[in-house]
């Protein structure tokens, strides 16, 4: 038997509908912040252990995000699912960690099954729940209220504001936790050293730059033609230019050749002294590779000689290479 619908809504109408109701859903949140949201990050803060994010379902979607956001801003964290804790995962809590649970309803029976356990363990239980009233609330050290007017879904069934306010108050609370912290951008990358701020952060100069053999360099005095003939070789677009004490003198470009073509008749008679470029560019090996981005950027420049501390060249630094190491 067919039934009569509603008036037709519009996608466009229906997805705003959606994003106004969890704004609002969101928004209602800051006037829930109280003395358990401080309690909550005392507690995390003081734990000797690891933050145990627990969820089901929807809201066990929820943790598995808050807990990989907490591991990454400093507080060490994983999830663990609550059916798989009461048939031998709660091995994997021990009395110096931290319990946070999330449920809207605050008794899902999976999560409430693990109170009697955490109790006799003696582990600290923050909950995170949309009424404050229920069995997790009431048996939490502290407890985060999440707590939504009605769900974005029009039969006001499907999480959908729940989780998204559930998401957002768990951001706020890793962030608090972050900035309690002193968590600096290193130590953010330490945790993504894939990631390219990770490589912006973390990869220096000397991971990177061509060395040994594949250095390029001339002596002082050279005629032209044979640092022609080592940047054709090396394939960096310049060479290095070393003193008889092997400090560097200068370096000579592709840029270099093209105003040597524009100002000399006979190049083949020339010496590398007379057309290199003095001092030339140079980095340390310990510089950030993010550094030598900004550097060759400033320069107008495709490469960079590398040197120690007694100003010998030891490597070479081309663009390709922070290019390909995911740096830029």
């Amino acid at each position: 038997m067919s039934h009569a619908t509603d008036a037709f809504v519009s996608p466009r109408d229906s997805a705003l509908r959606t994003l106004t109701v969890e704004q609002a859903a969101i928004g209602g949140l800051k006037a829930k912040l109280d003395a358990h949201f401080d309690r909550a990050c005392e507690l995390i803060l003081a734990c000797q252990g690891r933050v145990v994010v627990t969820g089901m379902g929807k809201s066990g979607h929820i943790g598995g995000k808050l807990a990989a956001t907490l591991a990454s801003t400093g507080t060490p964290a994983f999830f663990v699912h609550p059916g798989e804790a009461s048939h031998g995962d709660l091995g994997m809590i021990t009395p110096t960690d931290l319990v946070l649970a999330l449920s809207n309803s605050g008794e899902t029976a999976e999560v409430t099954a693990l109170l009697p356990l955490l109790k006799r363990l003696g582990v600290p239980l923050v909950s995170m729940t949309g009424r404050a009233d229920s069995t997790l609330a009431h048996h939490a050290d502290a407890h985060l209220d999440s707590g939504v007017a009605r769900e974005a879904c029009p039969l006001d069934l499907a999480p959908t504001s729940s989780t998204t306010a559930a998401l957002a108050l768990g951001d706020a609370l890793a962030v608090a936790l972050l900035e309690a912290r002193g968590f600096t951008a290193e130590q953010f990358a330490l945790s993504h050293p894939g990631g390219s701020l990770g490589k912006r952060l973390l990869l220096r100069v000397a991971d990177i730059m061509h060395s040994g053999e594949r250095l390029p360099r001339v002596p002082l005095g050279s005629p032209l033609r044979d640092a022609l003939l080592e940047i054709t070789r090396q394939g960096l677009g310049f060479t290095c230019v070393v003193n008889a004490d092997g400090t560097l003198a200068g370096v000579y470009t592709d840029g270099d050749l093209r105003r040597t073509l524009d100002r000399h008749q006979d190049v083949l008679r020339l010496t590398v002294d007379e057309v290199m470029t003095r001092p030339g560019r140079r980095i340390a090996p310990d510089v950030l590779a993010a550094e030598a981005v900004r550097i060759m950027e400033d320069g107008k420049i495709t490469a960079l000689a590398v040197v120690d501390e007694h100003q010998r060249p030891i490597g070479a630094l081309h663009m390709h290479d922070l290019l390909a190491s995911g740096v830029i």
